[in-house]
């Protein structure tokens, strides 16, 4: 590990232990702290109008309620998009300081992800969204550091209407209560807020740098890891009257392609096995599953068509279809990185009018290279090394990763996790 990240490692470290000392016990333990209902500390203003066709190269800044789960932080001081002036005039309107929250998402998640806005110019927004405007008691970008934590995931959970698509409106958004520390002293609860924000920045920033070091770093593994399996998987077509060339054979001569059974989640069972369908992972459960040992998986149809994924668990596999090498002449697993390898072709082979749909009788006669079974069990060796190295979860620069991440937010929950008093 380079001399640099230990440092910020251990500044992360250090920050944190003096955060938890000094500030959480000299300035918070003992305090008043009301939690209040966001409707009682600020206005609510639910937006209006506004699409991505709206968006213009310059004019007045505008948030869309989309990009603040895919775009924003925790505060932005400039905005990705903008609209026309005349269009400006009939939107609702974000000041510095206001915070804009989402009202809408396929996933709970991302309902009542926010950003703080902290432009010179005043900003725009539309619907889906909903601006708080906060009194003179709250900091917007305090406010926006609280949404992220467990405690407020807790309360919006409680509102949360819908299946498909998920709302909390911006009257049920107002209910939600948020801690005030020392609501009687207008200047030592700011003071205490600013801190908070203060830490938080900090403890931002660095795990910003942190994980951008490692995902530069993952980012060149994976091109390493992709030269060496290209190099390693790559056999020539055999010509005819040469010797020593390893053969190609289609999939339907040497293995089976099974279908999966088709199911909906309102007719599962509740139960422990995966269901796989169109998706790098699993749905839902179900009580039993279809598919045991190695099972190689193929995504049907939608977006993620001709995805390959490897399982070597059992499970429920509904739209979508699997192939099983006979072993005693292909590795699955040694398929699996053939096939993984032609991934952006099998994709192709889905592309047409309509929605992208990858069929099983395609796969009958796609031919793969076969070399010795012991030259397979080599090569899968190699690559299930770098495999864990730039893609497990729990080993490698991944895992690293992410417990910077929830380094960070242990941290910034124990920040914004007030003694409990009295509320109103």
């Amino acid at each position: 590990m380079p001399w640099e990240r230990k440092q910020k490692k251990r500044a992360v470290k250090k920050g944190a232990s003096m955060s938890k000392l000094n500030f959480i016990e000299k300035l918070l333990l003992g305090d008043n702290v009301v939690w209040k209902p966001l409707g009682d500390v600020g206005e609510l203003v639910r937006g209006n109008g506004l699409q991505k066709k709206d968006f213009t190269e310059t004019g007045v800044p505008a948030i869309h309620y989309g990009q603040i789960y895919t775009y924003y932080g925790t505060f932005t001081t400039e905005t990705k998009s903008f609209v026309s002036p005349e269009l400006a005039k009939t939107l609702k309107k974000v000041d510095a300081g206001d915070v804009v929250i989402t009202n809408t998402s396929e996933n709970l998640e991302d309902v009542g992800k926010a950003v703080a806005y902290l432009g010179k110019v005043q900003a725009v927004t539309g619907g889906h969204a909903t601006i708080f405007k906060p009194s003179k008691y709250l900091l917007g970008k305090y406010f926006a550091y609280f949404t992220q934590t467990s405690m407020f995931a807790d309360q919006k959970r409680k509102y949360a209407k819908g299946t498909k698509v998920i709302d909390v409106s911006a009257t049920d958004m107002g209910k939600i209560e948020i801690p005030i520390p020392c609501p009687d002293d207008l200047e030592k609860s700011l003071k205490i807020q600013t801190e908070i924000v203060r830490i938080l920045d900090t403890f931002t920033e660095l795990t910003a740098e942190l994980t951008a070091e490692l995902t530069a770093e993952l980012t060149a593994r994976k091109k390493q890891y992709t030269y060496y399996r290209d190099q390693l998987l790559s056999f020539p077509e055999p010509v005819e009257g040469e010797e020593g060339q390893v053969e190609w054979k289609p999939l339907g001569d040497i293995g089976k392609i099974l279908r999966g059974t088709a199911i909906t989640e309102k007719e599962t069972i509740p139960g422990e096995y995966p269901v796989i369908a169109n998706g790098p992972s699993h749905n839902y459960y179900h009580n039993h599953s279809n598919r045991s040992g190695e099972t190689i998986v193929i995504a049907r149809s939608g977006a993620y068509a001709g995805l390959v994924s490897y399982w070597d668990i059992p499970i429920f596999l509904t739209d979508a279809f699997s192939i099983h090498p006979d072993n005693k002449v292909l590795s699955t697993k040694f398929l699996y990185y053939v096939l993984k390898k032609d991934q952006i072709k099998i994709h192709n082979m889905g592309k047409g009018a309509g929605v992208p749909h990858v069929r099983a009788t395609e796969f009958e006669p796609y031919k793969v290279p076969v070399p010795p079974l012991s030259e397979q069990a080599r090569i899968v060796s190699i690559l299930d090394k770098f495999d864990a190295l730039t893609t497990s979860i729990t080993e490698g620069l991944p895992r690293e990763i992410e417990l910077r991440q929830k380094q960070y937010e242990y941290y910034r929950n124990m920040l914004l996790t007030f003694p409990e008093a009295e509320g109103v």
